[in-house]
C-alpha cells in the first residue's frame, strides 16, 4: 500500500490506493483467488488482502515493484520448485511487476492452501 494512506477499510479500498495499471493486477489475483476458493471468505489482515477459509488461506499485496504472496506453498514438491524463482528473503514469493504475473502458479498455491487447511480443521 502507498505510504502515507490511511488503513484499507475492506480489499476494494486496498486495490482502489494504488495506480490503474496495478490495481488491473491486483483484481486479477483476487478473482484467481476466488476461482480457486470459492467458499473463501475476503478480509483485510495485516493491512493486506486475505482469504480465510478454515483459518488463513493466503495474503497478498502490492509493493513498488512486485506484488508479495504468502504464505509461499509447502508440501508439493513440484509446486515449490515452481515457485522457487520467486522466492523472496523471508520465504514469502515475490512476483516482479515487470514480469507476466504467474496466475496459473497462484491457482495452484491457493487450491493446495485449500486442501492444507481443510485437513487441518479435519484433524483437530
Amino acid at each position: 500500500m502507498p505510504s502515507g494512506r490511511a488503513k484499507p477499510k475492506d480489499t476494494d479500498d486496498y486495490i482502489a490506493s494504488f495506480s490503474p495499471e496495478v490495481q488491473a493486477i491486483l483484481e486479477k489475483i483476487r478473482l484467481t483467488i476466488k476461482n480457486a476458493a470459492p467458499d473463501a471468505q475476503e478480509t483485510i489482515s495485516y493491512n493486506m488482502p486475505t482469504f480465510w477459509l478454515n483459518g488463513a488461506l493466503v495474503y497478498f499485496a502490492a509493493f513498488k515493484k512486485h506484488i508479495g504472496f504468502y504464505p509461499p506453498a509447502r508440501g508439493d514438491a513440484r509446486l515449490e520448485k515452481a515457485i522457487s524463482i520467486y522466492a523472496g528473503e523471508k520465504g514469502n514469493l515475490q512476483f516482479p511487476l515487470d514480469q507476466p504475473i504467474p496466475y496459473g502458479l497462484i491457482q495452484r498455491i491457493v487450491k493446495l492452501r485449500v486442501k492444507q487447511n481443510s485437513a487441518k480443521t479435519r484433524s483437530t
